[in-house]
């Protein structure tokens, strides 16, 4: 279940309410299930995957990439994994911790473990929203955000691409006010 934190202390944990909020950023967020197939579920309770696992997972939920590719225009996916046991995984977090932005949307589809994108609205305030597990969120291209792990330092996402070329983060000076 999504949970949208404001700065003055307020929570909202309605998925509509919580759209309703991120509107005038144009953020799409939607819950889609990752289903009940056992073998999947065996998997996403896995702290680690190969490679070849990574694969059957994607497989799995590409009815979701199929829809994307056709409506949207997505070329690519693929399967972050992350844990506390993943080398250099604070390293690999800094990057995206600070606001910045990107030239493409930043779309993942959250399958295991939970995220929090912070982001900076139109009128300067600042929210944050954690994402957990069937929740799928489209960030748009140039959206002032950031993005850390909560306590728990676990996230399975897939992330969905239209290129390659857009994702490098772009930061820019605007300073995180709070984090939840």
């Amino acid at each position: 279940m999504a949970i949208l934190r404001m700065e003055d202390g307020r929570s909202l944990t309605d998925l509509e309410a919580i759209a309703a909020e991120l509107e005038p950023l144009n953020i799409g967020l939607s819950y889609w299930t990752t289903g009940d197939n056992s073998e999947l579920q065996q998997l996403l309770q896995s702290q680690a995957l190969n490679d070849a696992e990574k694969e059957q997972v994607l497989v799995s939920l590409d009815h979701y990439f199929e829809s994307l590719k056709t409506n949207l225009g997505y070329t690519s996916r693929d399967l972050i994994v992350l844990h506390p046991d993943v080398p250099n995984l604070d390293g690999l977090l800094s990057k995206f911790n600070n606001v910045h932005t990107h030239a493409d949307d930043e779309v993942r589809y959250i399958i295991d473990g939970e995220g929090i994108f912070g982001f900076v609205r139109p009128d300067g305030s600042q929210v944050e929203l954690t994402v957990q597990a069937s929740e799928y969120i489209n960030v748009p291209a140039g959206t002032e955000h950031w993005f850390y792990l909560t306590e728990r330092s676990r996230v399975k996402a897939v992330r969905y691409f239209a290129g390659t070329s857009g994702w490098t983060p772009e930061y820019t000076t605007t300073a995180i006010k709070f984090r939840a």
